[in-house]
């Protein structure tokens, strides 16, 4: 099917000028694209060698002897097969800069050099007729005007003509004036005609031949650009295909090096080597009996003649060598083991629920917790940082209740989405890696499973963080039908709530969540509802201004007839 856009687009100029713009920004974000995976390829090789290198024995150390194990030769020979396997991915990286990078940048120039002047032609043809319209729109205006001048003359004649009043001299010359304003119309007349002419010649020139030959020539550019797109594309593949047959000998080598680990005679062979000390095993310990100086029925002379006077022989536990010091050994006996540290009295701000539980402690009132928090500086000066500043910690403990289960349920939104990702990318590497064993030289399957590996790995952390936020939001939701279900009860009464005591805020506070209400350093105000454990306390400046605000940044004094009534600092 042929097309040409020179004479299917002939009126569509500006369109095919903002098409070809879009055309070279494609190629430039391709090419940005291919210098990232480049750059990928030269971090991710660097990283590779640089942990060969750390894991490989430093010389005149302890490590070198330990390679004389099979698996810690083996180990030192995937380590030098990783890093084969790294220097892959800088050949990699330099195929994509050369055959690319660089190609691709001096393509652009070109293409833009070349548009530029197609278009700079196109504009010049188009200003062109539109000249020769200006002119002709002229030449067509100014003949209008002389027709009518020349028609006014001519009734002006006419009507001196027909007065017998006028002179002969007058009427003479209003007919000379009709006949010179006709003349002009009839020059007027000529030189539009010219123009016409010669406008419609141009334009059938413009429209089927000027614009037909510059768009056609736009059109081979572009085609040129998809195509020279495709080459760098199928490029990209080659140059990943090229690498890997050595990378398939890599992972081979690997392989091999696992295969040749002996775990069984060599290497119990070669441990009884190091570490054999040539020591016979200690005898049996004879009993050494202190009931001797004990009364008994029995006379003492006939027990101790019965026992060789009471001096049992210890010869031959004496002869035997022992593979240790005995003093030592009785020290360690001896020793008492350290007493494990005390828990710690609070849980960390980072805790997650349903975590390991500390040991039970005796429960104190949570004034009382706050009271001794508060007592230490700098313990305020930390308590000042987290409420003053930062993002909050990351359970969004920091906001009111329904804030934070909207925050924690966008969050798991958010690793839900990452989730299914990661799902979606494994099942494609999946079928790549099935693809492979069918059809053996398309790639190696092996290559697949590092990076699957990778992605299970990723999964497995974000179920994992899933897991701890849906707890999270859980308890959060449980906590708001518990306070919901009291302000149902609070608001059954259309009379507001009665104060319960009076606060002093401490630090000022912007009320910019949904619920919660602004105040200044040094305010104050009116409790109406004592914190219930959120870390919120609801308050009243006047009858139609309350909210929540922090109890950290509060002290507040209850009424002494108020049920319950604590004090926070």
């Amino acid at each position: 099917m042929s097309c040409r856009w020179g004479t299917e687009l002939w009126d569509q100029f500006d369109n095919l000028e903002k098409h070809t713009h879009w055309g070279i920004e494609f190629v430039e974000r391709y090419t940005k694209f291919v210098k990232e995976r480049s750059e990928i390829e030269i971090s991710y090789a660097k990283q590779i060698r640089n942990l060969s290198k750390k894991y490989q024995p430093k010389k005149n150390s302890r490590e070198e002897d330990e390679y004389k194990y099979t698996s810690c030769r083996a180990f030192l020979m995937t380590l030098n097969e990783l890093n084969d396997y790294a220097g892959q991915h800088e050949v990699i990286a330099e195929n994509l800069t050369t055959h690319i990078i660089c190609e691709l940048t001096r393509y652009i120039q070109e293409l833009k050099a070349e548009r530029k002047s197609h278009f700079h032609d196109g504009r010049r043809a188009q200003q062109h007729i539109e000249n020769s319209w200006k002119q002709l729109e002229s030449s067509k205006r100014r003949f209008e005007r002389d027709c009518k001048e020349a028609d006014r003359a001519q009734q002006y004649f006419d009507k001196i003509d027909a007065d017998i009043n006028v002179t002969k001299a007058d009427v003479e010359k209003a007919r000379q004036q009709a006949q010179l304003k006709h003349q002009v119309a009839e020059d007027s007349k000529n030189e539009y005609l010219t123009y016409l002419q010669k406008f419609n010649k141009e334009q059938n020139e413009h429209y089927y031949n000027l614009i037909p030959h510059i768009f056609q020539k736009i059109q081979e550019m572009e085609e040129k650009r998809i195509e020279k797109v495709g080459e760098s594309m199928k490029t990209y593949a080659e140059v990943n295909r090229k690498v890997l047959p050595i990378v398939s000998k890599c992972l081979d080598g690997m392989t091999n090096a696992a295969a040749s680990i002996e775990p069984t005679m060599v290497s119990s062979l070669q441990v009884v080597e190091s570490f054999k000390s040539g020591f016979e095993p200690p005898g049996d310990v004879e009993v050494e009996d202190y009931s001797l100086s004990m009364r008994r029925t029995v006379s003492e002379s006939s027990y101790l003649n019965s026992r060789g006077e009471g001096k049992p022989s210890r010869s031959n536990s004496r002869g035997k060598l022992w593979p240790f010091k005995r003093n030592k050994l009785m020290s360690l006996l001896a020793s008492p083991r350290q007493p494990p540290p005390p828990p710690p009295t609070s849980p960390s701000p980072g805790a997650v629920p349903n975590g390991p539980q500390s040991p039970q402690q005796p429960k104190e009132p949570l004034s009382h917790r706050l009271n001794e928090f508060m007592t230490s500086k700098h313990k305020m000066q930390c308590l000042r940082s987290l409420t003053r500043g930062g993002s909050g910690p990351e359970d969004c403990s920091h906001l009111p209740p329904e804030q934070r289960r909207k925050k924690l349920q966008a969050k798991i939104n958010d690793i839900n989405k990452e989730l299914q990702k990661e799902v979606d990318q494994r099942d494609a590497l999946t079928k790549m890696k099935d693809v492979y064993v069918k059809n053996p030289h398309m790639g190696d399957p092996n290559s697949v499973d590092p990076r699957l590996e990778e992605i299970g790995q990723d999964i497995d952390k974000l179920e994992l963080e899933s897991r701890k936020y849906e707890v999270k939001d859980h308890s959060t939701e449980h906590h708001l039908k518990s306070r919901s279900t009291d302000f149902d009860d609070d608001f059954d009464d259309e009379d507001p709530l009665p104060t319960i005591g009076t606060c002093k805020s401490l630090y000022p506070f912007e009320g910019q969540n949904e619920g919660t209400i602004s105040m200044a350093e040094g305010e104050l105000l009116y409790v109406i509802e004592e914190d219930k454990g959120d870390g919120w306390t609801r308050v009243r400046r006047n009858e139609d201004e309350e909210g929540y605000v922090p109890t950290s940044y509060i002290k507040v004094f209850f009424d002494t007839n108020a049920k319950g009534a604590m004090t926070y600092i």
